[in-house]
């Protein structure tokens, strides 16, 4: 579906990826893990046409965005869930969500859709009127993946789903997104510190440090490997 080839990109004068490839197959889930800093949400910004490479390719079904701006690149079927939510926060959730139905496709079945994720996420429905910034933070989560599931994606991008939110409601989102991909067939390429939810929910994982994949594989295999456990779990490998 996704094909990242050989990637360079900066921030200013101060290069962030180095030469990253990597494929996201089908309508499964990715991740992509690292710590703090190592590249994972710049991967995830220039997939979105936030960032442009200065070297290397990106296509989406064989079609190249690389060189799209981001607004078309949505316009393909690639929608983000940024990090830090960054929500109309003195609008609605309603109005919040019908935002998110930018393209014109998504305009056309703009209600069919919000009926659908009012009903994945039942307690918008129940604070449809109340304004974004009165939101509890899960909520606010909830809204910012139910706003980008309005444009009606074949991709969604994930960017630090667990940041900020309590272990138990990181695990009902993370259930509610298996059962969006399994249910829709929507794929997901999630951006993540927590290794183990991250691995935990999905199929195929890689791993980045100082801008640069260094490791790939089945999420299960990752997360059982002594890489994984010596660098992000603290455990010895036995």
């Amino acid at each position: 579906m996704l094909e990242i080839t050989g990637i360079d990109v900066f921030h200013g004068d101060l290069q962030a990826v180095w030469d990253v490839s990597l494929s996201i197959e089908g309508k499964g889930i990715t991740t992509l893990i690292g710590s703090n800093g190592s590249g994972k949400s710049t991967v995830l910004s220039t997939i979105a046409g936030l960032l442009k490479p200065v070297k290397g390719s990106i296509t989406f079904d064989g079609v190249r965005i690389d060189t799209m701006p981001a607004h078309k690149i949505v316009e393909t079927g690639i929608a983000m869930v940024p990090e830090g939510r960054r929500l109309f926060r003195e609008m609605t959730v309603l109005d919040n969500l019908e935002m998110g139905a930018i393209t014109k496709r998504a305009r056309q079945k703009k209600n069919e859709t919000m009926a659908w994720v009012l009903d994945v996420f039942p307690i918008l429905k129940e604070r449809a009127r109340q304004r974004a910034d009165t939101l509890s933070g899960g909520e606010q989560q909830m809204l910012a993946i139910g706003r980008s599931l309005m444009s009606q994606p074949r991709l969604l991008l994930v960017d630090e789903l667990s940041l900020g939110l309590a272990p138990v409601v990181v695990q009902k989102i993370s259930h509610i997104l298996d059962e969006i991909n399994k249910t829709r067939g929507i794929g997901i390429f999630l951006v993540e510190q927590n290794v183990v939810m991250a691995l935990e929910l999905a199929d195929t994982g890689h791993i980045i440090e100082n801008g640069c994949i260094v490791g790939s594989g089945k999420a299960s295999e990752l997360l059982a490997s002594d890489q994984v456990r010596q660098a992000y779990l603290g455990m010895d490998g036995e």
